[in-house]
């Protein structure tokens, strides 16, 4: 990085991939939320209007992808995923595998796009319906 974009960037270097992981709750230590299908809904409803926010090449779930999903869900616990057209099989494994890795639920799928969900550990910002509310 030359003097100029340093001086740019107010003379901070910017983070490293390392230091962002380690702020990154880890998500082989995070539980799968439960949700009933009252919940599921609630959530899809929620899900309607947003855009993906995480795209899946033909590497599939690679490292960085699981890390950028993660950092998502930490940012905004209701995502998109957009996976690449072709077989449907394929497709599945694909965005079961990432709500694997990032401890999340898959909230629900429609061709080539997926909703995960992951409540924040600390601060939740989408409020459930009760699952035994009527």
């Amino acid at each position: 990085m030359g003097l100029m974009s340093q001086k740019h960037m107010g003379g901070r270097r910017p983070k490293g991939v390392a230091e962002q992981q380690r702020r990154l709750p880890d998500a082989s230590r995070l539980t799968v939320p439960e949700l009933s299908e009252k919940q599921r809904r609630h959530l899809r409803g929620l899900a309607h209007g947003l855009k993906p926010i995480v795209r899946l090449g033909n590497a599939g779930v690679t490292d960085a992808v699981a890390t950028e999903t993660v950092r998502a869900l930490q940012d905004h616990e209701l995502i998109k995923i957009k996976a690449p057209g072709g077989d449907r099989l394929a497709r599945d494994a694909l965005f079961t595998e990432l709500a694997q890795r990032t401890a999340s639920a898959l909230i629900h799928r429609i061709g080539n796009v997926a909703v995960l969900y992951r409540p924040h550990a600390t601060l939740p910002r989408i409020l459930l319906p009760d699952p035994l509310e009527k």
